[in-house]
């Protein structure tokens, strides 16, 4: 790799959410231990392709840069991953970026993901905490719940466990693992627990915990290891609890 002088990126462009995609090859000067984002900045500094001529330059979005915020998540190789993560020295030649495909393409590598943050309101992914400001500290979490309720905390929305599921796509309606695993979060909270059949109930919503198919595709591409799976499996015990608990008119059925 360091004998190369240059490294060869072939993107998928779209200049519009109307427009049809198109293929185009950029060559970027190699600089050892860059990433994926520093040759998108470079083509951004110097947007022209492979045929020496003039271009727009890519449209990407990024934030953070250190696998945090997941807003650069884009396919690689064919892999949903974070182009901030993604060194060139360890992927195989020429380099080849798409949009994430579950999400609607704004343009070229930039999606909408409205879709999740509409999952995350379905399951009311929040502690509403209005007016509660004088009503002094909240009950504390015990550690040990505290220790696997962290790894779940560590989502950051970065769509890459929708891309991997085969059943989040535009013709089905399911909310996808992040969401579900977000309830479980919430719900394992001492504060959050008092709210945790508003939930459940956005679960058993169409689109909800019924679309999950067991694939299991989510657990092994999520970048923060986030147990996934788990979270789906504690959720389904908890909505069937929850069911009885609504059909027999009782907090205390099971």
């Amino acid at each position: 790799m360091a004998e190369q002088k240059t490294v060869t990126f072939i993107i998928t462009r779209q200049n519009g959410p109307d427009s049809a995609p198109y293929e185009e090859t950029f060559h970027v000067p190699y600089r050892k231990n860059m990433n994926v984002i520093s040759g998108l900045m470079e083509i951004q500094k110097n947007p022209v392709n492979a045929n020496g001529e003039k271009t727009t330059p890519v449209q990407w979005e990024m934030n953070c840069l250190e696998e945090v915020c997941g807003a650069c998540s884009m396919v690689i190789n064919g892999k949903a991953r974070q182009s901030c993560a993604a060194l060139v020295d360890k992927l195989e030649q020429p380099i080849r970026l798409a949009p994430m495909s579950t999400f609607p393409v704004i343009r070229d590598l930039v999606i909408d993901r409205n879709r999740m943050f509409d999952a995350l309101k379905q399951v009311k992914a929040w502690i509403p905490i209005d007016g509660t400001h004088d009503l002094g500290p909240g009950p504390r979490m015990p550690e040990k719940k505290r220790q696997w309720a962290y790894e779940l905390s560590k989502c950051m929305t970065c769509g890459v466990c929708l891309e991997a599921c085969p059943n989040v796509n535009d013709k089905n309606d399911f909310i996808g693992p992040a969401a579900i695993s977000q309830a479980r979060l919430f719900n394992s909270h001492p504060t959050g627990d008092m709210n945790k059949s508003d939930r459940l109930a956005g679960l058993m919503e169409p689109g909800g915990l019924v679309g999950c198919g067991n694939a299991q595709n989510c657990v092994q591409v999520c970048p923060k290891g986030i147990p996934l799976t788990t979270s789906i499996a504690a959720m389904n015990r908890a909505t069937v609890a929850q069911s009885f608990k609504n059909f027999f008119g009782s907090d205390n059925a099971y």
